[in-house]
């Protein structure tokens, strides 16, 4: 697993694409909608949200900065090789 920051400024633009990891956000700030093909999700400080691997989705409507906790299983950027090195998480 790796773990990093995520920050997106109030009304930015969030470029994500699927990864090939499970992620889980921790919301510590701002305030936002993360979307996917499933639906949407307030993205409010408290807020612990879980993308599967493969998912499009993205943060939409970002009204405040919003500041997020990932957690990428596998390592990010390992394609889901177990043991896998990764660089640091964004």
């Amino acid at each position: 697993m790796s773990v990093g920051s995520y920050v997106i400024p109030a009304g930015g633009v969030d470029p994500q694409q699927p990864h090939t990891e499970d992620e889980v956000y921790i919301v510590l700030a701002g305030s936002a909608r993360l979307t996917t093909p499933g639906g949407s999700a307030e993205a409010v400080p408290g807020a612990v949200l879980f993308v599967p691997a493969g998912e499009e989705h993205r943060f939409v409507e970002v009204t405040h900065d919003l500041h997020v906790i990932v957690v990428f299983s596998p390592a990010e950027h390992t394609g889901g090789a177990p043991g896998a090195v990764s660089p640091p998480a964004r």
